[in-house]
């Protein structure tokens, strides 16, 4: 069995891992000239590292990374609304870990050199148009000089991310990306450790927001790298087709200057960074179908959603795991990739909803509407249970609480 994989970020490093675990043959075609460290944070759920540990990555991965202490929610004045240990530190098997995007891939693609062999990921193809004939895929990748190369396989897996050439060919009336009406900046700023030194903060309301976490432990000079993501209401996008433009510090900045908690000074983070870039606040609609014939839709190509909650990668991590398992049980190909379309894209159009109404952020909107001049005691504001009920809620929905987590790691001991 032979898979054509269009796309080597994540989604379709760990595809690759995940398929060649089960036997089947693949080899990755990624659009860019080469495979560079870039980006900002990004975290994976325990859900996800469980299969990361399974390909025997855990270790490697939290030796490039933090693992996540706590999650704690603030208004814009810091004032405490909600908090709770993460990972191993909340009683999961598997820890969260934060680290830079680029030390993720990075790790995945060191790992499909060694597994599978050092050219595993053809660069410079850029996945242009597919056909199906019979038993198998022909797919087109075309190269920055222009040349085309044609593969043929049993299966083409698309992993080629928010702007897909395989979604569009397949959903030619679907159109650009679906804007959210909010402006991220985003960087990387060497600073002191805040809180415990491994805890991940949101702070403000859905129109006026800053995020930041650690991503590697403190250095000789105890200082260590802290992602931050100041986010701003802005009706209109701005016309631009570059995802990752460099910002402007005199768009956002300002908004922030008096955002010092005492334990964090989100004024200083912004402003001694090395560089900043700017991201629209973007996503999808839902489809109907992932899945035609031997041609299916993986991570960002099949749900982009916004980065609320932490699960942009860690469901292109669980769509990889669920693509083998259904390989693994049907050697029919189109009944397969169907399996894995009927048990991925229900779970995942729920995140993309939930998201867009805040997911777990929920709470930080309900203080701001409730108290906007804040609060002396957060209970007269939310009660507990109401805090519970929403950090519960998204956990369900997206798959990592503790029970739905032991429930999927017992069945697939038990096909295993």
């Amino acid at each position: 069995m032979r898979a054509i994989i269009a796309g080597g970020g994540i989604a379709g490093l760990t595809t690759a891992l995940e398929l060649s675990r089960i036997g089947v043959e693949v080899a990755v075609y990624e659009a860019a000239p080469e495979i560079s460290p870039l980006g900002v944070g990004i975290n994976l759920l325990p859900h996800s590292v469980r299969i990361l540990a399974d390909l025997g990555l855990q270790d490697r991965l939290l030796g490039k990374g933090v693992a996540t202490g706590e999650l704690v929610y603030f208004n814009r004045f810091g004032q405490r609304i909600w908090g709770e240990p993460r990972g191993r530190f909340a009683g999961y098997p598997w820890p969260q870990i934060s680290l830079h995007r680029g030390a993720l891939q990075m790790t995945l693609l060191e790992a499909a050199r060694e597994r599978l062999g050092a050219d595993i990921v053809r660069l410079d193809r850029r996945l242009t148009g597919f056909r199906q004939e019979g038993d198998e895929v022909e797919a087109a990748f075309t190269d920055a000089a222009g040349g085309e190369t044609r593969v043929r396989g049993d299966m083409l897996l698309a992993c080629d991310g928010i702007h897909s050439a395989a979604r569009r060919i397949l959903n030619p009336a679907e159109g650009p990306p679906v804007y959210g009406g909010r402006i991220l900046w985003r960087g990387v700023t060497r600073a002191r450790p805040f809180l415990t030194g491994a805890t991940m903060i949101m702070a403000g309301h859905q129109n006026q927001k800053f995020v930041c976490y650690p991503l590697e432990a403190p250095g000789a000079d105890g200082l260590q790298p802290i992602n931050w993501i100041a986010e701003l209401a802005e009706p209109q996008m701005p016309n631009r087709e570059d995802w990752n433009r460099p910002g402007r510090l005199e768009d956002f900045a300002p908004q922030f200057a008096d955002w010092n908690f005492g334990w964090l000074d989100a004024a200083a983070l912004i402003r001694d960074a090395q560089s900043v870039f700017e991201y629209p606040l973007v996503d999808r609609d839902p489809l109907e179908r992932w899945t035609h014939g031997r041609v299916t839709l993986v991570g960002d190509a099949a749900h982009p959603m916004y980065p609320i909650g932490s699960n942009g990668a860690s469901q292109g991590i669980l769509d990889a795991r669920a693509l083998a398992e259904a390989l693994r049980a049907d050697a029919d190909v189109g009944s397969a990739l169907a399996a894995y379309d009927a048990a991925r894209r229900p779970p995942t159009a729920a995140i993309v909803l939930a998201n867009r109404g805040n997911g777990p952020e929920q709470c930080m909107q309900l203080a701001h509407e409730r108290a906007p001049d804040g609060f002396a005691d957060i209970e007269d504001v939310i009660p507990r249970a109401e805090l519970e009920a929403i950090a519960a809620r998204y956990k369900q929905v997206a798959g990592f609480s503790k029970e739905a987590l032991a429930a999927t790691n017992d069945s697939e001991k038990a096909d295993a």
